[in-house]
């Protein structure tokens, strides 16, 4: 609803809320696709290129609660604006000519965008009202997901055509056009006491995060046994656990842990890790996969274009598997589409592990596990709303949106790991058999949710309740 003291929205605040929602895709869209192009453009293994992928993922991880919390109150506006132009200038330097660690910085700088489509859709709840809101919210979901499945061909092109920068100068132009939008669009958030922010609390995730990451990937190069190795998940261990005994004792903590109390809550939250990291496994080598030249007796050696339409389908199903799974849930609610999703899923994850001869294969794969991830995620939400006090829903969703950047950062570190490791001295690519073990990884994470779901209680609320 409109807060009494703010002013009526613009007419032109629906569109470019919308148009905040596709620079998020956007974003997402100049990662997996792109990582072999990046590879090459630098003169780097594709496991070091990987880091443009993960590097966004682990900062959208952290700053999205940060982002959300800063911009929950009079200063929305501000923060909306600073953020874009944050990301253009991490686009710019991405675009530069300048080598892959200053791309990577860049890419950092963009995951901070991951952060605007909560702000977006909080500006939709309380800028504008009835209907016009609640068909906005649901509209910038739906953009979100439609976006990064039209974007991953659409930056394909363009980097096919002008070369890797030029989807990056592409992604910097959207976000300069952004910022000029939201500058004369966006209005004034309404007068509400601010909260505090967490500096330690972000301080500590974000270095958890960070160090757990570098150690996974770069393992199988220094050694999984080596000094610097051990160190960093030592640091990530030591984060982790400081981290998590600060938010629960913390009075105003950035991620409410309290929240995951609660076998419903539990699930919810497990659920939203092993799925993102389940996902990413494929939409990280999927792209490579299909990339890889044909000289390697797996490869198929199509174009940055035809690898960002295998991933189309994806969200495709996506999208569709939302309405399917609202319809689902009238019957049994979250204790029969979580394992249904998960099996859908984990099916997937399988047949891109055995079932890949053909080009066509991998579409199929892409679209049977994208409609299992559309139907884990539709029933989350749900599932939490049952699960925790009505105030605490926003908090709750955050927690949520963190574990699901988290398991998304985990699962591109994880399948570059895997190759590299797979990968004997001196080859230039990976066996067969390392997209295999990609694909079965995925199928066991999807097990594991199976299992998870079998913890919840017989009767539950159904979220169409």
């Amino acid at each position: 609803m409109t807060s009494p003291l703010a002013p009526p929205a613009r007419p032109a605040l629906v569109p470019v809320l919308l148009f905040l929602a596709m620079l998020v895709a956007v974003i997402s869209s100049l990662g997996a696709p792109l990582i072999p192009a990046i590879a090459e453009a630098n003169d780097v293994p594709v496991s070091s290129a990987q880091w443009s992928l993960t590097v966004t993922l682990l900062v959208g991880a952290v700053a999205t609660p940060v982002i959300g919390r800063l911009g929950d109150g009079r200063h929305r506006r501000t923060v909306v604006l600073v953020v874009l132009a944050v990301v253009l200038a991490g686009n710019v330097l991405a675009a530069l000519p300048l080598g892959l660690g200053w791309l990577v910085a860049g890419r950092a700088l963009q995951g901070l965008g991951l952060g605007l489509t909560p702000l977006a859709i909080a500006t939709a709840r309380t800028a504008l009202t009835g209907e016009r809101s609640r068909s906005t919210v649901a509209a910038l979901s739906v953009t979100v997901a439609a976006g990064v499945g039209l974007g991953y061909p659409l930056t394909g092109a363009i980097a096919e055509l002008g070369g890797v920068h030029a989807a990056f100068w592409f992604g910097a132009g959207a976000s300069a056009l952004a910022l000029a939008a939201a500058a004369v669009v966006y209005p004034p958030s309404p007068e509400v006491a601010p909260r505090r922010l967490d500096v330690a609390g972000a301080v500590l995730l974000g270095t958890a995060l960070a160090t757990g990451l570098l150690a996974l990937g770069e393992g199988e190069t220094w050694g999984w046994t080596s000094p610097g190795v051990l160190g960093l998940f030592a640091v990530a261990l030591v984060s982790l656990v400081a981290w998590a005994v600060w938010q629960l004792r913390a009075a105003a903590p950035l991620v409410d842990l309290r929240l995951a109390r609660g076998r419903d809550a539990a699930t919810a939250h497990g659920a939203a890790l092993l799925v993102g990291l389940a996902n990413y496994l494929l939409l990280s080598s999927v792209p490579r996969l299909a990339q890889e030249p044909a000289s390697t007796g797996y490869g198929f050696g199509t174009s940055i274009v035809v690898a960002g339409l295998v991933l189309l389908p994806f969200s495709l199903a996506s999208f569709t598997a939302s309405r399917v799974a609202r319809r689902l849930d009238r019957y049994g609610g979250p204790r029969l589409v979580l394992p249904v999703g998960a099996a859908v899923l984990g099916a997937g994850e399988l047949l891109f592990a055995f079932v890949r001869d053909d080009l066509w294969q991998l579409f199929a794969a892409m679209a049977v596990a994208g409609f299992g991830v559309g139907t884990v995620f539709a029933a989350l939400p749900g599932l939490i709303v049952a699960a925790v006090p009505a105030g605490e829903t926003g908090s709750a969703m955050s927690l949520n949106q963190v574990l699901r950047y988290i398991g998304f950062a985990l699962g591109s570190a994880l399948s570059a790991t895997v190759l590299e490791a797979v990968t004997p001295a001196g080859a230039a690519f990976p066996p067969s058999s390392g997209y295999t073990a990609i694909g079965l990884t995925g199928a066991a994470a999807c097990l594991a949710l199976g299992l998870l779901t079998a913890l919840l209680p017989t009767r539950i609320p159904r979220s169409a309740e």
